[in-house]
């Protein structure tokens, strides 16, 4: 059984930094894609970051650039670092997991990661 617990989050000015971890367990992590998504009350849930099983990773336009995704397998944790953050980037952050090669197609069309196994209650993020 997925098991997924985010933390990390806070409250920062623009332009500030934070670090997300997600911490995994019930599965093989190492054979897993993992994600992160963000929602905005009211707002449909987005897609942010991609790093798959052998370290690749992709971002949504409006975070290239600014984050970085990460995964260390000896830790089962993946991490989101996100610099010279905005107002917008405001929301509640959440990791996902799918297996490989499921997953694979998600590097094509980013949104797919809004249909990896989520479960976690998210950690917000404040930028103001």
């Amino acid at each position: 059984q997925v098991q997924l617990v985010e933390s990390g989050g806070g409250s920062v000015q623009p332009g500030g930094s934070l670090e997300l971890s997600c911490q995994a367990s019930g599965f093989t992590y190492a054979t897993y894609c993992m994600g992160w998504s963000r929602q905005v009350p009211g707002k449909a849930r987005e897609a942010v970051a991609l790093v798959g099983d052998d370290g690749a990773t992709k971002y949504a336009a409006s975070v290239n650039g600014r984050f970085i995704v990460s995964r260390d397998n000896a830790k089962n944790t993946v991490y989101l670092q996100m610099d010279n953050l905005k107002p917008d980037d405001t929301a509640l952050y959440y990791c996902a997991a799918e297996r490989t090669p499921h997953c694979k197609a998600a590097f094509q069309g980013l949104g797919l990661i809004l249909a990896f196994t989520s479960g976690g209650q998210g950690t917000q993020v404040t930028v103001s």
